[in-house]
C-alpha cells in the first residue's frame, strides 16, 4: 500500500492551472482507475503508462491503482498527464523516492516505448510553474518554447527511463535553452507610392493604437498599406511578447520560435466563421482576435463578411478580451488587437472614381454599405479614403514614400508621451482619462459640438474623436489639443458623414 503525489499542469484556454496527480496503490485484484473528470484521452492513459513502464524495464505493480487528478471539478483532457501518472505509480510502488518528486512539475505524453512527447501550451505551463517556484520537465520538442519563460528552471528528458535515472541521482537532465529569435524583415512603407492621406492615417493609428478602415477601389493599395502597419509599431515589451507567444502555443497551431518577438499580423479570409474569429469549440481555443493580441488583425473585403461574424467583434474591440462560455467550461482570452479593415465603396468597387465606370445605383450602394452596422463603425476611429492612383505615380522612376524606420521613430516618441502621461495608448483611455487628458479650448469645444450635431455622431464617436485628436497632438509634440488637431480628427469620420447625408 502506497501513496504518491506528483504535480502537473492542465491547459484551460491560455492558462495552465496546477493539477495534483494523486496515486494510491492498494491490494486487491489488478486494476487501474483514473478519476477527476478525465476525458477519453486521459482515461486511455492507463494503457500508455503500463506499456511505457514495462518497456523501461520497470515493474508495473499488481494491485488496485487509483489515480486522482485534483481539483476534481476541472475537466482534464489530452495526454499531458501521462508522465506524471507514470512517475506517481513508480513512487507509490517504492521504485522512486517521494522526496525526489518535490519541487518538480511534469508535463508530457508517453509513447508505448516510454518516449516523452510534446504537448501544446508548454509556454503557459512554464510561466505558471515559474510563478509557483517549481522546476519543470518537458519533452525535448517543448524545451525551447518553455525556456522562453526566463524565471523558471526547465529541463528536458527523452524517455521515462532518463527521468527515473535523474530523480535517483544517477544522471543530470539537460537544461532547456530558449530559441534565438530571428525576426525577418518587415514590409517597408517606402514601397507605397502616393497615398499621403492614407499614410498619415496609418501613422496616427500606429501612434495611438487606433482602429482603422480603408475605403477605396480595387488595387488602390489598401492591403499594401495594412501590411505595413506592424513595421511602424513600437517593439513589444517582454511581457507582451510572452503573452502573445503563450496564446499561439495554446492555440494548437504551433508557435514560430524564430518570430515570437514580432507583433502578430493575422489576416483571416472573409469566409471565416464567428467561432474562428473569437474562438470557441467544445474544448475552447483562442480565435483570430486572440492570436492577434498585441498585434494587428486585418479584415479585407469587410462587407463580404457575415453579419454575425462582424457583430461578435463589437465587445472585444472595446474591452480587449473575450469570454467563451460552454456548458462545462468558461474561458477568458485576451484580445487587445488593433483592427485594420478594408472595403470597396460599392459592389463594383468604383463609386466616386473620376473615370465614371461605376455601374451601381444609389440603392445598391446604400445596401452594400449597410452591411456594416452603425455600432461597429462607431468603434473604428479612422475612416480613410484611398483613391485610385494615376499611372504616372506608379512609374519606376516615381518618388517612393517615406521609409518605415523614420515613421516608426515618430510613432515611438508619441507612444512614449502617452505611456508617461496615462500609462496606456490613447485608444485605451477610459472615460475619466479622456476627460482629463483630452481637454479642449472653449472655441474647440463648440466646434466639436457643431460637428456632432451636423454629422449625427454618438457619444462613443465623440470620445474617439478626442482620443484621435490627442494622438495627432502627440505626434506634433504639442502639450494641448489645438484646432488643427481637432479638425483633422473630425475629418476621419468619413462614413459618419455618409450616413448623415443619407439620413438627410
Amino acid at each position: 500500500m502506497g501513496l504518491a503525489i506528483v504535480h502537473s499542469r492542465a491547459r484551460v484556454g491560455v492558462r495552465a492551472p496546477e493539477v495534483r496527480v494523486e496515486v494510491h496503490l492498494a491490494g486487491g485484484l489488478p486494476a487501474m482507475h483514473i478519476v477527476g473528470l478525465p476525458e477519453a484521452a486521459v482515461r486511455e492513459a492507463k494503457d500508455r503508462v503500463r506499456a511505457a513502464i514495462q518497456c523501461a524495464q520497470l515493474d508495473f505493480p499488481n494491485g488496485r491503482i487509483t489515480v486522482n487528478l485534483a481539483p476534481a471539478d476541472l475537466p482534464k483532457d489530452g495526454g499531458r498527464y501521462d508522465l506524471a501518472i507514470a512517475l506517481g505509480i513508480l513512487a507509490a510502488s517504492g521504485q522512486l523516492a517521494n522526496e525526489a518528486l518535490a519541487g518538480w512539475e511534469f508535463v508530457g505524453e508517453l509513447a508505448l516505448t516510454g518516449e516523452i512527447r510534446g504537448v501544446d501550451g508548454a509556454l503557459a505551463a512554464a510561466l505558471a510553474a515559474g510563478a509557483a517556484g517549481h522546476r519543470l520537465l518537458v519533452a525535448p520538442g517543448d524545451g525551447a518554447e518553455a525556456a522562453l519563460a526566463t524565471d523558471v528552471d526547465v529541463h528536458t528528458a527523452r524517455t521515462l527511463l532518463e527521468v527515473c535515472a535523474a530523480l535517483d541521482g544517477r544522471r543530470q537532465l539537460p537544461r532547456a535553452e530558449p530559441a534565438t529569435a530571428q525576426p525577418g524583415p518587415s514590409p517597408d512603407l517606402a514601397d507605397v507610392r502616393g497615398q499621403a492621406h492614407a499614410r498619415r492615417a496609418l501613422e496616427i493609428a500606429a501612434a495611438g493604437c487606433h482602429h482603422l478602415l480603408f475605403v477605396g477601389p480595387p488595387g488602390s493599395g489598401k492591403t499594401l498599406l495594412a501590411s505595413r502597419l506592424c513595421g511602424i509599431l513600437p517593439e513589444p515589451t517582454d511581457a507582451e511578447a510572452l503573452e502573445a507567444a503563450a496564446i499561439a502555443s495554446a492555440s494548437g497551431r504551433g508557435l514560430d520560435l524564430a518570430r515570437w518577438r514580432q507583433r502578430p499580423f493575422r489576416a483571416p479570409h472573409h469566409t471565416a466563421s464567428a467561432v474562428a474569429l473569437v474562438g470557441g469549440g467544445a474544448d475552447p481555443r483562442p480565435g483570430e482576435i486572440s492570436l492577434a493580441h498585441h498585434g494587428v488583425l486585418f479584415l479585407d473585403e469587410l462587407p463580404e463578411w457575415s453579419r454575425h461574424a462582424l457583430e461578435v467583434l463589437r465587445e472585444p474591440l472595446e474591452s480587449g478580451s473575450v469570454s467563451i462560455s460552454r456548458a462545462a467550461r468558461h474561458c477568458d482570452f485576451p484580445a487587445r488587437f488593433q483592427l485594420v479593415a478594408a472595403m470597396n465603396p460599392c459592389p463594383c468597387g468604383w463609386a466616386g472614381d473620376p473615370s465614371g465606370r461605376c455601374l451601381c445605383n444609389d440603392e445598391m450602394i446604400r445596401r452594400y454599405r449597410h452591411r456594416l452596422s452603425g455600432p461597429l463603425l462607431d468603434r473604428i476611429d479612422l475612416h480613410v479614403e484611398v483613391p485610385r492612383l494615376p499611372p504616372t505615380a506608379l512609374r519606376p522612376e516615381a518618388p517612393g514614400g517615406e521609409a518605415s524606420e523614420r515613421v516608426r521613430e515618430r510613432v515611438v516618441a508619441a507612444r512614449a508621451l502617452q505611456l508617461a502621461r496615462a500609462g496606456a495608448a490613447n485608444a485605451h483611455l477610459d472615460q475619466g482619462q479622456t476627460q482629463a487628458h483630452c481637454r479642449l479650448a472653449p472655441r474647440d469645444t463648440a466646434l466639436l459640438e457643431r460637428a456632432v450635431d451636423s454629422l449625427q455622431l454618438s457619444a462613443r464617436s465623440l470620445h474617439r474623436i478626442l482620443r484621435v485628436a490627442r494622438t495627432i497632438a502627440d505626434l506634433a509634440d504639442s502639450a494641448g489639443i489645438e484646432t488643427p488637431h481637432l479638425t483633422e480628427a473630425i475629418g476621419y469620420r468619413r462614413l459618419d458623414r455618409g450616413s448623415a447625408r443619407e439620413a438627410a
